[in-house]
């Protein structure tokens, strides 16, 4: 499975439930990336999507705690068990973890790679992504040149997870 994520420098990813950057760039890789594939988020990443509806051309499954949460369009699983269950059968590259901060955490240890959009910016965050520093297991594959965006500088960085 890979994680996709655009972090601060901080490893921030949110604020108030709404991402920290809208990066035209790194929202249509996100598009090409996911597209035709699975997506795996937490209910507080559904209802932070446009009308709160589960992103379109994708496979969505959504890990909540409420037994009684259904959400057209998407399969909804109860734990992290459910959904491995539910991907069992999927090429692990078609897989894809989009957050936000707890679900990130809890796949961290079955996730091969992890797609960074990686701002050298440090605005106040209230969510962060696990930082992969701290994580030896995980090693850079690869860097992109610096980009910029509206005053904003910033990189796609590829990890992957040795263990």
């Amino acid at each position: 499975m890979n994680m996709i994520v655009c972090v601060s420098r901080n490893w921030g990813i949110g604020k108030d439930n709404q991402l920290l950057f809208r990066i035209p760039d790194d929202m249509k890789q996100f598009r090409a990336l996911t597209t035709g594939k699975t997506v795996v988020m937490g209910h507080n990443t559904l209802k932070s999507l446009p009308g709160g509806k589960p992103l379109p051309n994708r496979t969505n499954i959504v890990l909540s705690r409420d037994p009684h949460l259904q959400v057209e369009g998407a399969t909804v699983c109860h734990s992290v068990q459910d959904v491995l269950i539910k991907v069992s059968a999927l090429p692990p590259s078609d897989v894809f973890i989009i957050g936000g901060e707890a679900i990130y955490k809890l796949f961290l240890p079955y996730c091969r790679r992890a797609l960074i959009t990686w701002v050298d910016a440090a605005p106040e965050a209230d969510a962060f992504f696990p930082d992969l520093l701290e994580h030896p297991q995980w090693k850079i594959r690869q860097e992109s040149d610096f980009r910029e965006h509206e005053g904003l500088s910033y990189q796609y960085v590829e990890y992957v997870n040795e263990h």
